[in-house]
């Protein structure tokens, strides 16, 4: 039986405290080719994204990915992170979460391939 990752699960779960404890949850998230983001907002190759309920729109967390649509000044976007490429996810208010090394192995891009 092949070995599945505790990732997507810590993730769902700090996801969960944070909206049980009234938290803002944020996804801090390694931009590589494979990362769907408003690469405007990319900064060192890096997007931190706000994805509480108030924020996003139809947030899915499965074990591949990360997929909601969000508005970006105004404008409605589709995101999608792959989950090895989350770094951490914490409560805005407190800064208390997971946080996950990423490998750079894979060769990331300033802004991926972005809308």
């Amino acid at each position: 039986m092949p070995e599945v990752s505790t990732k997507p699960y810590f993730i769902r779960a700090i996801y969960e405290w944070c909206s049980d404890c009234g938290f803002t949850p944020y996804l801090s998230v390694k931009v590589d080719d494979r990362t769907r983001v408003p690469v405007e907002y990319v900064k060192n190759g890096e997007i931190v994204l706000n994805v509480s309920l108030n924020a996003t729109r139809n947030l899915t967390i499965n074990n591949e990915l990360v997929q909601f649509s969000a508005r970006f000044n105004g404008v409605s976007r589709e995101v999608t992170i792959p989950v090895d490429r989350v770094q951490g996810i914490f409560a805005r208010e407190n800064g208390q979460g997971a946080f996950f090394t990423v490998d750079d192995s894979a060769q990331s891009q300033e802004g991926g391939s972005g809308e």
